[in-house]
């Protein structure tokens, strides 16, 4: 049955329920909903708009988990409908929500039962009849199998065959062989691939036969609970790594349905990186998207030469919104900062071809690691356990595999439709904790482990036991739709699940750390010996029976006809007079416009290991693409990771094009002090082509050839990558193409995270700007960001002419990286030089530049718009007048074309000498013209008020720091280090609930200010395993519990308000006079929703008059930023040291505003932001509060996240005269809780 719950005129929720509710199951649920009150109607009238009826939401998955919590038994789906007003016109997204006349008890009712097992006579038929793209040598080797076999196939097996062959699994094309004009290519593409490998093994430890590239790390410290299957003290080991560096395209899905699709393209590239070897961590993603024109604006001239299309499923505009709310959702809940990435919008239409990304491509990549002695992958034998932990099966991308494999449009509207994804961000987590926690431990009981992505359980679980062959009990798969038939269960790509084989021995202590982590775990199957693949159910029905060399198939190698076909491209027509106009309108292309709409909500700063990021200067503007993480929370050793792409180059050349995506992945992250130079970087190739359309196989094929002959000369490797070859969109009779695109990541290992330079230009008057040439060409304009905002791609584009130049130059750079020479460094790429200069100074509110171009006449290039908008790979830098003769003997000795630019000035201009005249730019005006894109999409996301309010704010509120001159930044000074020799004695816990992500940085906050921190879950407390009685301080740490579903922290407050044992426990800690407590972000919800403030556990509902309330930030989205705060005077125990200062902060929260019904000074601020607007104020708190404290300062609620910001290198901006401090003074809030604990512990 279905109780229906009201809030309001027009929030309505429906609790699907296996009883009918008595009085006090109806009180609880109405706190849970936050005073909606139950209907006795069984049926409501309306309008509504709610989900699908055959999809349950995650919503609903973490709702229903909030009510056992609170001991609700019965309840099987919860979910929200919301009614409109009378004659409101329905709006909402039909790939994800349906238009309900009216609510009733069948509203989950599903008028469906599960399909039997079909045995298939005609393969042909039904091939074309379930678009699974089989070729029609497959559809032979498959009737040819079943008669071998002697019986037909089942329609699961024939399917199965599909998904684990299909193109996006194997990747034939790259396989295959390539003819191109009647002569057959000696190499296929993946050889030429794995020839840089081979050619260049560097460091490499694992390549193409895992789930992510593996490379030699350094030697880390681990900080890890012992112990992690019961509560335990964090300590720290040394561990030694390998780095995994891993990129995916999630293209089709994100086309259909943007935000699952992008959020399950981020989850399935972390899973990548959770599955290899026998257990890796993530620790930082990048995203790329590409779209089609948005046409936000008429003034956006270019984007007139094509019409748009009708769309098939979203327009462009959608689809950057979407998409990228999606990838930012799903790291923002999973505990995942994305710190680089890229945006490119493309159309032309010449030569009789129509140009654009309407298969639109999304790109999400990262870089991890993984303990050395779990690099490689063991090897299962007979009678081991076959595990699945994660989610639920849905009838969620049948077919995915096969359809991403084939132009979009070719197929009916319901096929393509089961592309849509289901994203639970908070159910990874778990899952990612389990696998954390089996990883972290000196014996890792894992054998092999794989993630379930295309072709669901069938891929996954038949490469677990590809050596043995296994059998899997279908009964025993989790199914969240029981309408699904044997087929959809064993081939669904439902996300957020991983398989693994442990032995039967292990079993016990994997469920052990899977229950008090809440991860669902299923033991299905076990591994066999006998070389077979069977799913059998309880009934012995077997859908499939297979030998596992059957199942993998045996078809002929896949060979590609194709002749060259040349196209020439008008080149642009410019009038040097037009000077400014070319200026502001390459400055307003999203691929070289801010992209602020982008990085301001998503998390920069979860793990408390970002070294870099998106945001530089006192403005924070995204400006740095190069992101660093360290791989321990000393600061030394880390990651560095770049992107490159040049798709309008690649038109013109395709060649040229993998040598520039090359190129401006390298020359972004040659500002990073890498460990070994050149030699330390790996490539992950990511490649998106219109393939089996006449002309494009063969420029695939030169690409891919031009790739491997220039990773090859300059001696780097390419260990991983993927391709998406049939990026073509169908209108009728009709195609769009989209680019050949190939992506490339680069990541290497850096000696010391500290050091990477920045690319804002620092205010030295005594300094020059240096013009580094990494190209050895002549400065061409096609395939540059100039030519498209002339409707342009011309044919001569640039390119690198000399690898062993290109290498030369890249290890003079990192030299002077390395030995501190450089004040700041930006490369050239996407708009040119003229974006390179204007860019650095984009982030200071004060101070200019005036350069000169005498350095590119000297050298015969007089053309002022190719010296300003030309691509060619370069990079600028500044140093201080006395390195100056250092430097240019630096390179000067290396053989490098260098130039002298130009030095600071006071005035805000951009002056640029050409040939005796002078021409100004303003740097402010401008900066408003590269803002205004962002802008304009920020209003579609945020709203028209809010995304405003940042326009006209962000360049008025500036960092501001106010230090003392007295602080001793030092860690001696302080008597701290960085690893406990033993225990002090003095005990802290951090608590955390299922979706909590900010722990371990908050746990290394504590330890390195002297406590003993232990490791507790809530598990821990509702079952009695943890009583906190010799525990002094807790903190509740940030993140998302539950997904902030019912509300930020409602989740997480149920398990103390409902649970007993729980309930005592908190009360038992507060009601001690020797006990802190601290809430940081979701923590800090948690302290308020339970008024904790008071000291302890308050019974009321949260509505009594004065109490505090956190509310949904005014943008009504997550706001990340690195802000200011200023410490008023009060007796905060923890904040009470700080009083007076000016500090910076990491924001990153969904629910922050205060909402403080009294008068403020009946509230014990202890924290404010430094502006009263926003996004200063990143939520619209009254008052700019930031933190509240207790009446007696002993317990402090926070929004901004202070454990992410104790050492300098993890600040997003921090003043240059201080930059030689090892902590900042957020540290002695920790030690200033210590030493309280230590003077009034009984």
């Amino acid at each position: 049955m279905v109780q229906f719950f009201k809030k309001g005129s027009s929030t309505f929720y429906a609790v699907e329920t296996d009883h009918r509710l008595d009085e006090s199951e109806k009180e609880k649920l109405m706190w849970a909903f936050s005073g909606a009150h139950p209907l006795s109607a069984t049926s409501v009238k309306g309008s509504f708009i709610g989900p699908r009826r055959e999809m349950i939401t995650p919503w609903s998955t973490n709702a229903v988990e909030i009510a056992q919590n609170m001991g609700l038994k019965g309840i099987t789906r919860i979910e929200q409908f919301t009614r409109l007003a009378d004659g409101e016109e329905p709006r909402f997204d039909k790939m994800l929500m349906r238009h309900y006349d009216g609510l009733n008890s069948r509203i989950f009712t599903l008028d469906r039962k599960p399909e039997p097992i079909v045995k298939i006579s005609d393969i042909h038929t039904y091939n074309a009849q379930e678009g699974l793209a089989l070729s029609p040598e497959e559809e032979t080797y498959l009737s040819g199998l079943a008669k071998k076999l002697g019986r037909p196939l089942t329609d699961s097996e024939v399917f199965g065959f599909s998904q684990v062959n299909s193109e996006h699994c194997r990747h034939k094309i790259f396989n295959g062989t390539f003819v191109i004009d009647g002569e057959e290519k000696p190499l296929s593409l993946f050889k030429l691939i794995k020839r840089t490998s081979q050619e260049s093994p560097n460091g490499l430890v694992s390549a193409y036969k895992d789930n992510v590239a593996f490379l030699e790390g350094p030697t880390v410290d681990q900080f890890y609970p012992v112990n992690p299957d019961r509560p335990d003290y964090f300590e720290v080991k040394d561990l030694d790594t390998v780095i995994s560096l891993k990129a995916e395209t999630h293209n089709f899905p994100t086309t259909v349905e943007p935000f699952n699709g992008a959020a399950t393209g981020t989850g399935g590239e972390i899973r990548d990186r959770l599955g290899g070897g026998k257990a890796s961590l993530p620790i930082a993603g990048t995203a790329v998207y590409m779209t089609s024109y948005p046409r936000l604006s008429p003034e956006h001239h270019w984007e007139l030469m094509m019409n748009p299309r009708v769309w098939l499923y979203q327009t462009p505009a959608e689809i950057l919104i979407k998409a990228s709310n999606g990838a930012s959702d799903f790291g923002n809940k999973f505990g995942q900062p994305l710190i680089c990435g890229s945006l490119l919008t493309f159309e032309h239409d010449e030569n009789g071809r129509m140009y654009a990304y309407d298969k639109v491509i999304m790109l999400a990549g990262g870089v991890g690691y993984a303990a050395r002695k779990d690099a490689i992958k063991g090897t299962p034998v007979a009678g081991e356990k076959v595990v699945v932990m994660g989610g639920d099966n849905y009838r969620i991308g049948m077919g995915g595999g096969a359809v991403s494999s084939v132009e979009t449009g070719q197929y009916a509207n319901a096929i393509e439709l089961n592309a849509v994804q289901r994203a639970n961000p908070e159910m990874q987590k778990r899952v990612a904790n389990v696998i954390r926690a089996l990883a972290e431990g000196e014996n890792n009981p894992v054998v092999s482990i794989h993630d379930h992505g295309a072709g669901g359980h069938l891929n996954a679980l038949s490469e677990l036991v590809e050596e043995t062959g296994g059998k899997i009990d279908i009964d025993a798969l989790p199914v969240g739709d029981k309408t699904l038939s044997a087929k959809e269960i064993v081939g669904n790509e439902s996300q957020e699940r991983m398989g693994m084989v442990v032995d039967a021995k292990d079993i016990p202590y994997v469920e052990r750390v899977a229950q008090r982590e809440r991860a669902p775990m299923y033991v299905v199957g076990e591994t066999t010996g006998d070389h077979r693949f069977v799913f059998e159910d309880h009934k012995g029905r077997k859908p499939i029976d297979l030998e596992m060399a059957d199942m993998f198939g045996n078809s002929p190698k896949t060979v590609m006809h194709d002749t060259t076909v040349s196209l020439s491209y008008k080149e642009a027509e410019y009038d040097e007079a037009k000077l400014a106009d070319y200026v502001r309108d390459v400055l307003s292309l999203e691929a070289v416009a801010c992209k602020d709409w982008l990085t301001n909500k998503v998390d920069r700063s979860v793990t408390g290991r970002v070294a870099r990021q998106q945001c530089q200067g006192e403005i924070q503007l995204p400006l740095s693409d190069c992101g660093v993480v360290a791989l321990d929370y000393t600061g030394r050793s880390g990651i560095a990771t770049s992107i490159g792409h040049a798709p309008q180059v690649a038109l013109a050349d395709s060649a040229k094009g993998s040598v520039m995506a090359i190129a401006e992945a390298l020359t972004n992250i040659v500002g990073a002090p890498l460990k070994n130079g050149l030699k330390s970087v790996s490539l992950s190739a990511n490649w998106m082509w219109p393939c089996k359309n006449p002309g494009e196989d063969a420029a695939l094929y030169r690409a891919v050839e031009a790739c491997s002959d220039f990773a090859v000369a300059l001696g780097i490797n390419i260990p991983t990558g993927k391709d998406s070859l049939s990026m073509t969109q169908k209108y009728g009779d009709d195609k769009v193409f989209a680019p050949g695109t190939v992506i490339i990541s680069a990541s290497g290992e850096t000696a010391d995270v500290r050091r990477t330079v920045t690319p804002v230009l620092q205010k030295q008057a005594k300094s020059q700007l240096y013009y580094i040439d990494f190209s050895a060409d002549a400065l061409r304009l096609g395939g540059s960001a100039f030519a498209q905002s002339l409707n342009s791609i011309g044919s001569d584009a640039p390119t690198v002419t000399d690898a062993d130049y290109f290498k030369r130059a890249f290890a003079a750079v990192q030299s002077l990286v390395k030995n501190n020479r450089v004040l700041a460094m930006h490369d050239v790429s996407a708009g040119g030089l003229v974006t390179t200069l204007l860019e650095m100074t984009f982030a200071n509110t004060d101070g200019g530049l005036a350069i000169s171009t005498e350095g590119f006449t000297a050298a015969g290039e007089t053309d002022l718009i190719k010296i300003l908008f030309a691509e060619n790979p370069a990079v600028v830098i500044q140093v201080s007048d006395a390195k100056r003769p250092t430097v240019e003997k630096a390179l000067a000795e290396a053989g490098v074309r260098f130039f002298a630019l130009g030095r600071p000035q006071s005035e805000r201009v951009l002056l640029v000498e050409h040939e005796g005249t002078e021409r100004l730019l303003g740097i402010d005006y401008l900066r408003d013209a590269w803002f205004k894109p962002s802008y304009l999409l920020d209003t579609l996301q945020s709203g028209a008020e809010c995304a405003l309010m940042r326009f006209e704010n962000y360049r008025k509120q500036p960092l501001r720091y106010a230090i003392p001159a007295a602080f001793d930044g030092t860690l001696a000074s302080r008597g701290l280090t960085y690893r406990h020799d033993g225990k002090t004695g003095v005990r802290a816990a951090i608590i955390r609930e299922k979706g909590v992500n900010g722990d371990r940085e908050m746990a290394y906050s504590l330890y390195l200010a002297g406590f003993d921190v232990k490791d507790v879950h809530m598990t821990d407390l509702m079952s009695g395993r943890e009583t906190l009685d010799d525990i002094s301080m807790i903190v509740f740490c940030g993140g998302f519990s539950n997904s902030d579903v019912l509300g930020s922290a409602k989740g997480w407050a149920s398990g103390f308000r409902w649970n007993e044992t729980a309930k005592e426990t908190l009360r038992r800690f507060y009601r001690r006079p020797d006990t802190l407590s601290l809430g940081i972000c979701n923590g800090c919800q948690l302290m308020i929703e339970l008024g904790l403030l008071e000291g302890k556990l308050v019974e009321d509902d949260g509505t009594c008059a004065g109490r505090p309330r956190m509310e949904h930030n005014i943008s009504h989205r997550f706001e990340s930023q690195f802000v200011g705060l200023t410490i008023p005077e009060s007796n905060s125990v923890m904040l009470r040291p700080l009083a007076g200062m000016k500090l910076g902060i990491w924001v990153a929260h969904g629910e922050g505003r205060f909402m403080l019904p009294g008068n403020l000074s009946n509230y014990n601020i202890a924290a404010r932001y430094n502006y009263a607007s926003y996004p200063g104020n990143p939520n619209g708190s009254r008052g700019a509060v930031a933190a509240l404290a207790s009446a007696d300062g002993r317990h402090l609620a926070m929004m901004p996240h202070l454990e992410r910001a104790i050492f300098p290198w993890q600040c997003g901006f921090y003043p240059a005269n201080r930059l030689k401090d090892q902590v900042t003074p957020w540290i002695d809030a920790f030690i200033a809780a210590r030493k309280w604990v230590e003077q009034n512990k009984k």
